[in-house]
């Protein structure tokens, strides 16, 4: 069994296996930092914050995910204490795991003040906590893009950019399971401290793993780097490749989902409780880890271009099955396998964009395509709710289907072909140089 193990495994590699396990510890920080969401939110309702209020200190606290590209910009631009990528990630991933820590310290949202003000005529509340959460939220932020980045300059050369996304978010769903079961816990406890003191573990684990396991050739931030570093950009930009591939993922992506507006079909039409609810969620990310799992040796074995038809075919083909969402059983059947179709199609668009980033400028750009897919991923939702209000559950579900299948009208102008032989190319080129080193 452990022999079977190992030849499925894509990392054949010391180097390789260390890098996974770095990105997969990554990114399960990110997913437990929402593991309090829940308890701050029953703890600023018991203290009379109204749902619109509470809304608002949640948009603050995501802010610094809106802004990716600009840590890639400074990560690819300006090396700190000679490294473009180490240095940055120790101090962010302290910065994520002080802030947690002093949120368990201090009970702010408990205990806090809370300020009222108002801005262009909206009323914004402010709690003193939000201002560590958000830094938090900052320091896993830009961890992230650099995780992202040494995923590509890494991934790309040895051919496994899919494989090292398919443990990431194998990492963060797997999260999504705990903070779905232990978050409920915590909230009806009231135990912030828990939930901050959790949260704060992982990006510490995050930096003590990234003194050893990120090794970084010494950059220094001179005119010559900052010239070569622009004329990428410039190029890029000028250059057709990337934004045929950021329209190709808008395009997907913005498919009108179903977003808010399912709540509202389990809720009202189906009459689920909110317990049932979070259990159908929990059993969907267990089942993405699932589909996360298989993705690592298909995109191995797989040309990208063979993928990404496939992926459009499951999300046509498992976008009408949910016609058939009626009662619990079906829910439970549908939710189990669109969670691991929804994942192979997740890391085929991010192997795509991992895959169109320019060398040099990989944080900058890989962050930029990201904040498109999450561009697209948000206004899904929102047309998607609004399409509900307007035309019904079933329709919905057509017009989403239909969207979907069109974006098989887009794929002749993404070159996947050439994407993939100057991976080919790459994976080439660093086995060559391999004995050398």
């Amino acid at each position: 069994m452990r022999a079977w193990l190992a030849r499925l495994s894509p990392f054949k590699t010391p180097e390789a296996k260390r890098f996974a396990i770095l990105f997969g510890v990554v990114y399960f920080a990110q997913g437990m930092w929402y593991l309090p969401n829940q308890t701050i939110t029953i703890v600023l309702k018991d203290r009379g914050l109204s749902a619109s209020q509470v809304a608002d200190l949640t948009l603050i606290t995501i802010v610094p995910w809106f802004v990716k590209p600009l840590y890639g910009l400074l990560s690819d631009f300006v090396p700190l204490f000679g490294r473009r990528r180490q240095s940055y990630f120790l101090l962010t991933s302290a910065l994520a795991g002080c802030a947690g820590l002093l949120l368990a310290w201090g009970n702010w949202f408990a205990t806090g003040e809370v300020w009222t003000f108002d801005v262009f005529g909206f009323t914004f509340t402010l709690v003193e906590g939000v201002a560590l959460f958000t830094l938090m939220a900052l320091g896993l932020a830009f961890t992230d893009v650099l995780t992202d980045a040494m995923m590509v300059e890494r991934g790309r050369p040895l051919g496994l950019t899919g494989a090292f996304q398919s443990v990431q978010w194998a990492c963060i769903t797997l999260a999504s399971v705990l903070v779905g079961e232990i978050g409920g816990q915590l909230a009806e406890a009231r135990s912030l401290r828990a939930a901050f003191l959790l949260a704060a573990c992982f990006p510490l684990m995050s930096l003590s793993m990234g003194v050893s396991f990120v090794r970084e050739t010494p950059a220094r931030a001179n005119r010559a780097a900052f010239v070569e570093t622009w004329h990428a950009i410039r190029a890029t930009l000028r250059g057709r490749e990337i934004w045929v591939v950021a329209g190709f993922i808008f395009f997907f992506w913005f498919s009108p989902s179903f977003g808010p507006a399912f709540l509202y079909y389990q809720t009202d039409t189906l009459k689920f409780s909110q317990r049932y609810i979070g259990r159908l969620a929990a059993l969907g990310a267990v089942s993405q880890v699932v589909g996360a799992v298989f993705y690592a040796p298909l995109s191995r074995r797989m040309r990208l271009k063979h993928i990404m038809h496939i992926s459009i075919a499951l999300g046509v083909v498992s976008t009408l099955a949910y016609l058939a969402y009626r009662d619990a059983t079906s829910a439970v059947i549908i939710t189990v396998v669109f969670g691991a179709v929804s994942m192979i199609m997740n890391l085929a668009f991010l192997d795509l964009a991992a895959k169109a980033c320019p060398a040099r400028v990989e944080a900058t750009f890989f962050a930029a395509l990201m904040s498109v897919y999450n561009l697209g991923s948000q206004l899904s939702e929102n047309v998607g709710a609004r399409l509900y209000d307007m035309v019904g559950y079933e329709r919905l579900v057509y017009i989403a289907a239909g969207m979907t299948a069109l974006t098989w009208v887009l794929m002749p102008l993404v070159k996947f072909d050439r994407l993939d032989a100057r991976a080919r190319e790459e994976a080439t080129a660093n086995a060559e140089a391999a004995p050398a080193t």
